[in-house]
């Protein structure tokens, strides 16, 4: 257990999240390194919440050697768990012991058997035909082993059991619509691009890209490289001509980006750019620096307020061209940032829209060959 509590306080820095996004940005921005949200203790435990630090309670009362190290783990876990919301998972069976311990500790003085020698005598007899009174603590352990069951069965198949390349999502009628994108574009990636292809896109879709459209990619969910990470996120953060230097060294043949602002989808790429700013930033504190991407009341727009760094950035051209038409003419609104888009026209000088995806999840473009009297692209297309 020491050796346990040695090994987790030597990786307090490396996971405290406040740390990590000043000195450590790829780890801090993971979705399951954030700090956990009380209610997620409550959504995972249900009624082991207030049960757990009743057992623990009760731990001290008798402080015996496996008392003392339920107590330990439980300060330790607890922690941890609150720190980053992935390691909820090393607190869980502790709550589950310390609960267990609680019941127990209730169930022995509240619930006690009444009937006395003589009841117990007259039910062993033969000719009494007269049943044994039933004990109520199997009634109660039945409601909250129900209960916990019942809860832990609804979380398991509505939280934890969607994959993350098939979504779903409810219609205003109740009905159940499945969002295919990912698959669906992975599976053009796979039939309509040569094998020897090079995809960039940013790491979270790394080993999806592998997997399933067996295609190379630029950085993938083995996030150790961090210098060839930032340099994705300066590419995704840069202009155009900045931008096609990275993908003509790297020799990217086509860039896929995640855009949810039409269907409502929160975990697009323009979510995550302030990590890809960071992320590049670390390495490329001249070439990237975070504070040209908000406004000058420091707010994080993508509306027309914008700043030009956010207009003529890569991806977030790649992210609004030709948005404004499935509107139809109508005002252009994002639904995950709620703002109006601007209408004004995108054009590229250096990528070619290749597919996008039934609902605009995913958007797939190509790189343009260089010009052939050595021009530069923005020159070129002009």
């Amino acid at each position: 257990m020491l050796l346990i509590l040695f090994a987790l306080s030597f990786l307090i820095p490396n996971r405290d999240t406040n740390y990590a996004k000043k000195y450590i940005p790829i780890i801090a921005s993971v979705s399951e390194h954030q700090p956990t949200a009380w209610t997620s203790f409550f959504f995972d435990m249900q009624l082991l919440v207030p049960l757990f630090p009743a057992g623990i309670y009760f731990c001290f009362q008798e402080l015996r050697d496996e008392h003392v190290f339920v107590i330990l783990y439980a300060v330790t876990a607890s922690y941890f768990a609150g720190v980053m919301v992935r390691l909820i998972l090393t607190l869980t069976p502790l709550v589950c012991v310390a609960s267990a311990i609680a019941i127990s500790q209730l169930l022995d003085a509240y619930l006690v058997n009444n009937d006395t020698e003589e009841d117990l005598s007259k039910t062993t007899d033969k000719n009494d035909k007269k049943k044994p009174k039933e004990d109520s603590t199997y009634g109660i352990n039945g409601i909250g082993a129900r209960s916990t069951i019942l809860h832990c069965t609804w979380v398991t198949s509505n939280a934890y059991s969607s994959p993350s390349i098939v979504l779903a999502s409810k219609a205003q009628d109740g009905s159940q619509q499945i969002i295919d994108d990912f698959r669906e574009a992975y599976y053009w990636l796979r039939q309509n691009t040569e094998p020897s292809a090079k995809i960039m896109s940013w790491w979270d879709y790394g080993y999806q890209i592998t997997g399933m459209a067996n295609r190379t990619v630029l950085v993938d969910n083995n996030t150790w490289n961090n210098t060839h990470i930032a340099t994705v996120g300066k590419a995704m953060a840069s202009s155009e001509d900045v931008s096609y230097e990275i993908m003509r060294r790297h020799d990217v043949d086509y860039v896929l980006v995640i855009f949810g602002a039409g269907l409502g989808y929160s975990g697009d790429d323009i979510n995550k750019f302030l990590w890809m700013i960071r992320i590049g930033e670390g390495v490329y504190p001249d070439d990237v620096k975070e504070r040209d991407f908000f406004t000058s009341r420091g707010e994080y727009k993508v509306d027309d307020s914008a700043p030009p760094a956010m207009k003529n950035s890569l991806l977030y051209k790649m992210s609004y061209f030709r948005f404004s038409e499935m509107f139809g003419g109508r005002q252009a609104y994002d639904r995950v940032r709620g703002t109006p888009i601007s209408t004004k026209p995108i054009k590229f000088s250096v990528l070619d829209e290749a597919y996008t995806t039934e609902n605009m999840i995913v958007r797939i473009y190509a790189v343009k060959p260089p010009d052939n009297i050595g021009r530069s692209m923005s020159s070129a297309s002009t």
